[in-house]
């Protein structure tokens, strides 16, 4: 494979160009020499087939008249038949030292913006099997794809169309958003973890997005509005026994059948929170829904007033033997600096 030196670069770094226009003219020596050795091929091989014809013509004319005979007659349909295939590989070989020379004038495929430019006038090309990518061109950056790797353990809960908001490092502040275009099937494996690609369409009319660059998404599985929602510690908290009321209202705790009822219902869906009224503390069995990680909704048993405990404070300030109510946040002691 003959290498090629680039004569001429017509375009940089950040280029609009158009569909068809000329970037970039390669070296044609070579090139045109191998059209005229192939336009004289082609030459010949017209010449010898118009003799293989004429002779072809001649021997049938005598085989008709009865005076050659029949392994003559074959003979020369036999070369005049090489001579007919001849001219016919003559003539691709023609047309495929054109589109060679014509491949020479590199033009953009597309209308775009050249992102990148991988050779320098006097830069030498070679052609092999892997075709050497001279300029790389986005069609359009107002459109960009975001190539997301989402783990084995959450790919489940996405959706084509799904919403995502994402963050980059360039603009801490901004949100992005996009859309879940297309789910790849093909499995990634990065630090022995399973990942599979989403595509995800990101408009990008300020032109702010850049290629390569890495962003920190976050997909709407479910949304919820107008709801009420706690700490999810609040429903891992069991109060210790000192601070349960002596006595309970039987509304208030359910019995031993509502107790076997809840607890055979789907535990994903129940918990118990346990409000402070009137310094007692009280349980109030709730149905949970979606979850954020820190918060997560509950259904309208409780009032948005309601002082939901999380957790018990025990300490004491300097010593100090007066009861306290331990639901009270800690204050931090005062002294002076020495």
């Amino acid at each position: 494979m003959l290498p090629f030196a680039t004569l001429e670069i017509s375009v940089d770094f950040n280029s609009v160009v158009k569909k068809d226009q000329v970037i970039a003219i390669l070296d044609t020596t070579f090139l045109v020499a191998s059209r005229d050795d192939a336009a004289a091929n082609l030459d010949k091989a017209k010449a010898q087939f118009k003799q293989c014809k004429r002779e072809f013509n001649r021997v049938k004319k005598l085989y008709e008249q009865r005076v050659n005979a029949l392994v003559d007659y074959e003979a020369a349909l036999t070369n005049y038949e090489l001579g007919k295939s001849n001219l016919k590989s003559a003539e691709a070989q023609l047309r495929r030292s054109k589109i060679n020379l014509q491949y020479a004038t590199i033009k953009a495929p597309i209308s775009g913006t050249v992102i990148s430019r991988n050779v320098d006038v006097g830069q030498t090309v070679i052609s092999s099997f892997n075709a050497p990518t001279l300029f790389s061109i986005a069609n359009d950056l107002t459109k960009m794809e975001l190539q997301a790797n989402i783990d084995e353990a959450d790919i489940g809960q996405i959706r084509i169309d799904q919403l995502v908001s994402f963050t980059v490092d360039a603009y801490p502040n901004i949100s992005f958003t996009g859309k879940v275009k297309q789910i790849r099937l093909q499995p990634v494996t990065v630090q022995n973890v399973v990942n599979y690609v989403v595509i995800i369409n990101v408009p990008n009319p300020d032109l702010k997005l850049m290629p390569g660059m890495t962003a920190n998404i976050e997909v709407t599985i479910h949304e919820r509005k107008d709801v009420l929602k706690v700490p999810v510690t609040a429903l891992h908290f069991t109060p210790p026994a000192e601070y349960l009321p002596t006595t309970t209202h039987t509304e208030d705790r359910p019995s031993e059948m509502e107790r076997v009822k809840i607890e055979t219902i789907e535990e994903a869906t129940m918990g118990v929170l346990w409000l402070l009224k009137n310094d007692t503390l009280l349980p109030q069995h709730v149905v949970t829904g979606i979850s954020d990680g820190a918060f997560v909704e509950v259904d309208a048993s409780v009032y948005k007033d309601d002082i939901v405990v999380t957790g018990v404070n025990n300490g004491s300030s300097n010593g100090a033997t007066s009861t306290q109510n331990p639901f009270m946040p800690k204050m931090s002691p005062r002294g002076r600096t020495r």
